[in-house]
């Protein structure tokens, strides 16, 4: 399959868990990628395992904790490709923490890498969109940002922050061809706890039992790339828990009683 040939696909959080597979996943379907994410040599792994030549392939390694060079950094793409036609914003990190217990500075980075890194490079993203008239934008969020859970107060907020931010530009931009998606995982196999921030900004260095069974990074991005080709607005993907979103919604009060048994891990 060849659903995406010779799309210019901008990927962050590439390194590993869903960013890795949708890498993998989208080279398979004909598109040129450019992996971002801290590690280097992890997205140099990355994009040895997409089997793409060094014409299809960049490596742009940066920081989600400071976007300021996001202007930069796009048109270091651009020299290389010449447009971009899709940005996947899915880099970020998750909270193992109590609101009470968490320092400012820790609630700071949460929004900076899960709220902020996305608006940024978005907005330096769109004005090269709106001059192909085309483009799509992906923002990975969560059912954490549909409602708030355990130990998960600024991640979910700046998840929800999301959601306020990108359905509005999708009304703002839609004219001008350009189309946005966004994606709420529930459950995934990733590290994504693993490398959960804690009160001290220490990782939480486990793995949630929740997580150990759950669909594989696989899946949730073959399910991404079937809502990007459907021109999908918004993706529900995960277990069982994603229907506590409908819950909320239709069951307000049975919401309430089920989402307090639920396991923070």
């Amino acid at each position: 399959m060849t659903l995406f040939k010779d799309k210019v696909i901008w990927i962050t959080g590439a390194s590993s868990g869903i960013g890795e597979a949708l890498a993998i996943a989208l080279a398979q379907q004909g598109a040129r990628l450019i992996l971002s994410a801290r590690r280097e040599d992890e997205l140099k792994r990355v994009g040895i395992a997409t089997s793409l030549p060094e014409l299809d392939l960049m490596v742009l390694a940066f920081d989600l904790n400071d976007t300021s060079t996001a202007s930069g950094l796009t048109a270091q793409v651009m020299n290389k490709f010449g447009r971009i036609d899709i940005l996947i914003n899915n880099g970020g990190m998750s909270q193992r923490s109590e609101a009470t217990d968490t320092s400012e500075n820790i609630d700071r980075q949460l929004m900076e890498v899960n709220y902020f890194s996305a608006v940024n490079l978005s907005r330096a993203v769109l004005p090269y969109m709106k001059r192909q008239k085309s483009g799509q934008i992906v923002v990975i969020s969560s059912i954490a940002g549909k409602f708030g859970f355990y130990l998960r107060s600024s991640y979910s907020a700046a998840k929800h922050a999301l959601h306020g931010y990108f359905e509005s530009l999708r009304l703002e931009t839609e004219k001008l061809g350009i189309r946005i998606l966004i994606v709420c995982p529930g459950k995934i196999k990733t590290p994504i706890s693993l490398n959960a921030v804690t009160s001290d900004g220490s990782k939480h260095n486990s793995i949630d039992q929740s997580h150990l069974h759950a669909m594989s990074a696989a899946d949730c991005a073959n399910r991404i790339i079937t809502g990007l080709w459907s021109n999908k607005e918004e993706l529900f993907i995960g277990g069982k828990e994603i229907l506590l979103v409908k819950i909320k919604r239709f069951f307000p009060s049975l919401f309430r009683k089920l989402l307090r048994k639920q396991s923070p891990y």
